[in-house]
C-alpha cells in the first residue's frame, strides 16, 4: 500500500484471514502415520500443522524465510532511561547493513532474507511525558512502512527492532494495554542500574498519567506512548496475517507491538508463535497476558529479532521431519509399537 490510514488499519484488524482447516487436517493425518510414536516430536508436530494452516498448503515449506528489522529513536531518552545514547541506534543500523550484528549471523545460518528499515532516526519521537510520541501521520507512516516491508512470497517471517530507549516504551505500552504501574513492567533493558529501573518506572507512570484521557483504544495508546519501529512491527505482523504468512515473535519490544494488535482483536495473533521468552522481566508477563507459550528460554535479551531468528532452526526442523520422514507403510514398519 502507498499509504495506510488508521481507518484502513482498523478495517484490516476487523476482517482477519483465517488458517486453512484443510491444510491443518492434512498435516495431522500425515503426522499420524509417520514412523514415530504419536506425539513423540512434541511441539515440532504442532509447528508443522500450524505452518500448513497459515501457509494455506500442505506440505508446509521453508523456502523463503524473511527477517526484517525496524529501527527508531525515542524522545523519552531525554529523561535518562537508557544506559546508551540514541546515536547507538544509527551505529547499529550501519552494523546491520555491514553484516556485523548477531542477527546477520543468525539470518545467514538459517538461509533467511534480511533487511533493515531505519525510520527517521534523526527525528526522534516526542518525549511522551510531555506530548504524544507520534502524530497520527507519523503513526500511519510507520504502520505503512511495516506493512510494505513484508515479502508476499515469504513462508515464515521474523520481525525485530533496534531503538535505544525502546524497552521503556515497550513497558509503557504494556502497562497502558494491560494495567499495572511502571514498576510492574520496567526492567534493565540495555543494562541500567536498580536506580535506573526506578527512573524508568517513574517516567512510565508520568507518561500514562499525561495521556490518561487518550488511552481508551490500542492504536491511540500506540500513538501516545509508542515508537516508529514498534508501529512498523505492528504493521508488518498484520500484513503477514493478511498474506497468510506465519510469524515468529521475538522479545519484549516485539511483544509490545503484537500486544497492540491483540488488544484490538484477540484473534489477531493466531498466526504468531512466541519464539522465546527474554530475560527482560516484563516479557514473561506480557506473553502470559496474550496466552502465548514460548518455544525457547535461553536468557537472551539482545533484541534485533535474534531470539526469533534462532527459532527458525526449529521451524526448519519441523518442516524437515514432517515432510521427509517415511510413513509406516513406506518403511514397512509395524504401527503396533507396544509400550
Amino acid at each position: 500500500m502507498s499509504s495506510l490510514s488508521i481507518t484502513e488499519f482498523q478495517n484490516q484488524l476487523s476482517s482477519l484471514t483465517v488458517a486453512s482447516k484443510n491444510a491443518i487436517d492434512a498435516a495431522i493425518r500425515r503426522d499420524a502415520v509417520l514412523t514415530k510414536p504419536a506425539g513423540s516430536l512434541g511441539r515440532l508436530e504442532t509447528l508443522a500443522s500450524w505452518l500448513s494452516g497459515w501457509q494455506g498448503q500442505h506440505p508446509p515449506t521453508y523456502d523463503h524465510p524473511q527477517v526484517v528489522i525496524f529501527a527508531g529513536n525515542h524522545g523519552i531518552c531525554d529523561q535518562g532511561v537508557s544506559a546508551f545514547p540514541p546515536e547507538v541506534t544509527v551505529q547499529m543500523v550501519a552494523n546491520f547493513n555491514n553484516g556485523g550484528a548477531a542477527i546477520n549471523q543468525l539470518a545467514n545460518a538459517f538461509d533467511a532474507a534480511f533487511s533493515v528499515f531505519p525510520l527517521e532516526l534523526d527525528n526522534p519521537t516526542a518525549d511522551f511525558t510531555k506530548a504524544p510520541a507520534m502524530t497520527e501521520t507519523e503513526l500511519t507512516d510507520a504502520l505503512t512502512v511495516g506493512w510494505n516491508a513484508v515479502d508476499e512470497n515469504a513462508d515464515i517471517l521474523v520481525v525485530g527492532e533496534m531503538g535505544i530507549g525502546n524497552t521503556t516504551v515497550a513497558a509503557a505500552l504494556s502497562a497502558a494495554l494491560f494495567g499495572g504501574s511502571g514498576a510492574d513492567w520496567a526492567g534493565p533493558g540495555t543494562g541500567v542500574t536498580r536506580e535506573g529501573i526506578q527512573k524508568k518506572a517513574s517516567v512510565i507512570d508520568q507518561g500514562i498519567a499525561r495521556h490518561q484521557d487518550s488511552l481508551n483504544d490500542p492504536l491511540h495508546i500506540l500513538r501516545c506512548l509508542g515508537g516508529r519501529e514498534i508501529a512498523a512491527m505492528a504493521g508488518a505482523i498484520l500484513a503477514a496475517r493478511q498474506r497468510h504468512i506465519p510469524v515468529l515473535l521475538d522479545g519484549f519490544v516485539v511483544g509490545a507491538a503484537a500486544a497492540v494488535l491483540f488488544r484490538s482483536n484477540p484473534d489477531a495473533l493466531s498466526h504468531c508463535i512466541a519464539a522465546h521468552v527474554s530475560a527482560e522481566p516484563g516479557h514473561s508477563r506480557l506473553l502470559q497476558e496474550m496466552g502465548l507459550e514460548p518455544l525457547l528460554s535461553l536468557g537472551m535479551r539482545l533484541g534485533e529479532g535474534s531470539g526469533a531468528a534462532l527459532a527458525l532452526g526449529l521451524i526448519k526442523g519441523a518442516v524437515a521431519t514432517h515432510n521427509g520422514m517415511a510413513t509406516f507403510a513406506d518403511a514397512g514398519v509395524s504401527e503396533e509399537t507396544g509400550d
